[in-house]
């Protein structure tokens, strides 16, 4: 049954891939293989692997205390691997709401800003008519931005700046296909602005100076070898804006200024109220929406309601994307499968037995990030790895920081912001593989090289 549901995986992986050829909407080609997997999984019968893995034992013991041995003796085996299996699809659930949360949050927001008209407090600032001048703003403000929030934050930022600077659609996608690497490249090299960083951060494996000191020359190259490739090969303009003149425009600008300081603040504070309550980021991230909500809710008082609707959360909740957070929703929870499974596990055992040099190993884990979400690969990595031998900040972990980060912007749907980006401007699979993949490839190679070049001067 395990091949069966590797099979299924790879196969809603290569629908998604192809949605345009097979006309089905990506969203509905996760949604399926995610609940398709975990049917499979549950009706499987019980598999050595599973029974043997730490966490089916883990499992199997706190259920002892919370039913007693009395009761627990009258369980079954399929019962108890029904209950694991639901134990961990509940374990799942519990993480992928906290992204599916956040990211709901983080476009709620960014959209309030928009319906403000706050971004032209930026945009009319931004005089260049060049896209090669205009690709090197967007991806250094990109960069800083992602390490100081996150990649995912700060990708639906930047594609909604874009789409106010960028009226050629053509021109708008290469951008967009910049501001994953730029995002993914920013977040790597500091311990809140990637998800793989954070985990590595909180469990003990790196420490801020020394994961910013180590991984920002590497990522400052991951970014630039792909921006150096595009300034010499694009072509095109950035099209035509359509100006929208209102009658209250000088009201229009305060009010959308506010909004836009207020957004930002509110994306900015999700990293600090998280180090000062020790709160997932995603009640950081719905502190700042129910707050934003509120002054919009208030700054235009003598609006009808079904005006002052398009200017408060509610309005901007209904244009969210909703099919971008129901792909995520899917694309999880498949990936959640063969993490539970123990699938990627022992993938990543394989990988030591096999090749044996921890460098070609974890740089090869961050291919497969391109693939497969990179937070399982990490976790399971983490577990394949012991602090006792490799203590903290150790290259081990440092490198897969990197490599874990950065390897998902060599596909669209190898990373948050890439998945974010494909549902905001309806990124097509096939496109980003053709005109992206092979420099982001490059930028990636380019970090490694330099990472494993500077480490031995570091240390």
């Amino acid at each position: 049954m395990e091949t069966i549901i590797v099979i299924v995986f790879i196969l809603g992986y290569l629908c998604i891939a192809f949605e345009h050829p097979i006309k089905v909407n990506k969203t509905a080609s996760a949604i399926l293989t995610g609940v398709i997997c975990w049917t499979l999984f549950m009706l499987a019968e019980p598999f050595d692997s599973i029974l043997s893995s730490t966490h089916y034992k883990t499992f199997i013991e706190e259920l002892k205390l919370e039913e007693g041995l009395e009761r627990f003796a009258t369980f079954t085996n399929i019962d108890l691997y029904r209950g694991f299996v639901q134990h961990e699809l509940g374990n799942h659930l519990d993480s992928i709401a906290q992204i599916l949360f956040f990211l709901m949050g983080a476009m709620t927001i960014v959209e309030l800003v928009d319906a403000h008209h706050g971004f032209r407090f930026i945009t009319d600032r931004i005089r260049t008519k060049n896209p090669k001048s205009l690709l090197w703003i967007i991806c250094w403000v990109t960069f800083f931005l992602s390490s100081v929030l996150d990649n995912l934050t700060t990708t639906i930022v930047m594609i909604s700046l874009i789409r106010k600077l960028i009226p050629n659609k053509d021109m708008r996608l290469f951008f967009a296909g910049m501001i994953v690497i730029a995002a993914n490249a920013g977040g790597a090299w500091t311990p809140i602005g990637d998800v793989t960083t954070t985990m590595l951060w909180i469990g003990g494996q790196i420490s801020t100076g020394a994961i910013m000191k180590s991984l920002f020359i590497p990522s400052v190259i991951c970014m630039l070898v792909p921006l150096l490739y595009l300034n010499f090969t694009l072509t095109g303009t950035l099209g035509e804006h359509t100006e929208h003149q209102t009658k209250n425009q000088s009201e229009e600008i305060k009010t959308g200024r506010m909004m836009l300081i207020l957004g930002v603040g509110a994306l900015v504070f999700v990293p600090i109220f998280k180090t000062l309550t020790h709160m997932p980021p995603y009640i950081g991230m719905l502190l700042g929406l129910g707050v934003m909500w509120v002054v919009s809710e208030l700054i235009n008082p003598a609006l009808d309601e079904a005006m002052k609707k398009n200017y408060t959360a509610a309005g901007a909740l209904a244009r969210i994307d909703v099919p971008s957070v129901l792909f995520f929703l899917g694309i999880l929870l498949a990936v959640g499968a063969l993490e539970s499974m123990q699938t990627l596990h022992h993938f990543a055992a394989w990988l030591d037995q096999t090749i044996g040099d921890q460098k070609i190993i974890i740089t090869v884990i961050g291919l497969i990030s391109a693939v497969v979400d990179n937070v399982p690969l990490v976790a399971a990595s983490m577990g394949m790895y012991s602090m006792d031998m490799y203590p903290q900040d150790h290259m081990i972990w440092e490198y897969l920081a990197y490599c874990a980060g950065t390897g998902g912007s060599i596909l669209i749907i190898g990373s948050a912001a890439g998945v974010a980006a494909m549902g905001m401007e309806k990124i097509d699979f096939i496109w980003y593989m053709k005109k992206i993949s092979f420099f982001a490839m490059l930028g990636y190679f380019g970090g490694c090289a330099a990472y494993l070049i500077i480490q031995p001067l570091m240390h």
